[in-house]
């Protein structure tokens, strides 16, 4: 959290992405779009929450990059919150945190308790705030064994490369392999890698989220490689069967 040149809170984009779990700019922007989408909706300036910024990171060839990011207000980064994956554990979180901040923000006005109508007042924030508090909790538990289920098989960036995802269903797979699994995986009934390109996934699990392609050496070339998101493990769990809790990473 920074402070702008009037002292007002101001949130870095690029701070939020890695605490809400996000690996890659270009899918954490689309949150960032929906959330400035949401704020004109409500009859409100997205520029006034969402002021376009530049950061410069630790990274790139002269040892620092500048990169794009937004100085949100505080009000923004609830939006973004709100606008972020419900299935990250760490997105629930930052709805905790700025549901609750956002509320003791409200709570430092406080009415005048010396009347019925100010100890109302201050009664109805008081349950408004708890009752925020409990559904952010809710979301947060929800979250948790969805984004936790995967853990064993995930690399660094939290995604399954094709031998840990086979791995994953070896045991309503009869103990595929790598090169079988990948085989089933590009089956009639599952169509998820494509049949002409055999590494690569159709499009559409792209764009919905369930797998990303990265180039990887591979001797002495490099190659695209496919690898399942954890909501691609969900889908694939589902369309395989094993959404009854079969998984084993041993």
């Amino acid at each position: 959290m920074l402070l702008d040149h009037n002292g007002q809170e101001r949130w870095s984009a690029r701070d939020l992405q890695r605490l809400m779990g996000y690996d890659e700019w270009r899918t954490f922007n689309d949150t960032v779009r929906r959330a400035m989408a949401a704020v004109q909706a409500s009859g409100l300036d997205p520029l006034v929450h969402f002021v376009g910024a530049v950061t410069t990171t630790g990274t790139g060839r002269w040892g620092h990059t500048k990169v794009r990011d937004y100085r949100l207000t505080r009000f923004g980064a609830y939006h973004l919150a709100i606008a972020g994956d419900g299935r990250k554990p760490e997105v629930a979180s930052a709805k905790t945190y700025f549901a609750v901040k956002t509320r003791e923000a409200e709570l430092a006005v406080r009415p005048d308790v010396s009347t019925p109508e100010g100890v109302l007042v201050l009664a109805k924030q008081y349950l408004a705030a708890a009752e925020e508090l409990v559904t952010a909790k809710k979301e947060l538990a929800v979250a948790k064994p969805k984004a936790s289920k995967w853990n064993a098989f995930c690399d660094a960036e939290g995604l399954i490369d094709m031998g840990s995802a086979a791995k994953a269903f070896h045991k309503v797979t009869g103990g595929l392999g790598r090169t079988k699994f990948m085989e089933r995986l590009r089956a009639d009934d599952l169509r998820f890698l494509q049949v002409q390109n055999q590494r690569i996934p159709y499009e559409v699990h792209v764009q919905r989220g369930r797998a990303e392609v990265k180039f990887v050496p591979a001797g002495h070339k490099i190659v695209e490689q496919t690898f399942l998101t954890p909501k691609g493990m969900d889908w694939l769990a589902d369309k395989l069967g094993t959404a009854g809790g079969i998984l084993s990473a041993a």
